[in-house]
């Protein structure tokens, strides 16, 4: 669900995968894909090296930083931390099914709470001049995918997401 087509192409984040190697040779691979970061935990954007967690080279762009978290404020720091490092966008992570990952509060267990996901891409619109999106999945546990999937797409719009992968 885009708001606009210019990226129709893109390489998934993986965690343990999409480093800066792996990026710079899917960008061997295509000019025009959109390439994202592994997920980035926001705290580690705020407190950890930046130039190591947050480093590219100028021919992986566009390339877009995943975030992981659920405050607002620490996203929205995060968010603009990454602008200034020159990434072409940010992408909130709300489909990482890992276990690790749902006790932090981030990934897929935020599918539960989309009105939370919502005011995060608020926040994060708010700290940023580039575009903002999310990755999902089309549920979690005994969620109904159709209901879950349409609640989550109609808060991060409303927030003013640039596009729902």
């Amino acid at each position: 669900m885009l708001k606009n087509q210019e990226h129709r192409l893109a390489v998934a984040p993986m965690m343990d995968w999409t480093d800066r190697h792996c990026r710079f040779f899917h960008r061997q691979l295509s000019s025009h894909a959109l390439l994202y970061t592994e997920m980035v935990v926001a705290d580690a954007v705020i407190h950890g090296a930046r130039e190591r967690l947050l480093g590219f080279d100028a021919s992986e762009h566009p390339v877009a930083l995943q975030l992981g978290g659920s405050d607002r404020e620490k996203l929205a720091e995060a968010a603009r931390i990454g602008e200034a490092f020159g990434y072409d966008e940010i992408n909130l992570n709300v489909g990482c099914p890992s276990d690790r990952v749902q006790s932090g509060t981030f990934g897929a267990c935020l599918m539960k709470v989309p009105d939370l996901v919502a005011g995060c891409v608020a926040a994060m619109k708010a700290a940023v001049t580039i575009p903002v999106t999310v990755k999902c999945r089309i549920g979690v546990d005994e969620q109904d995918p159709e209901p879950a999937l349409d609640a989550l797409a109609d808060g991060v719009f409303d927030a003013g997401a640039d596009a729902l992968w």
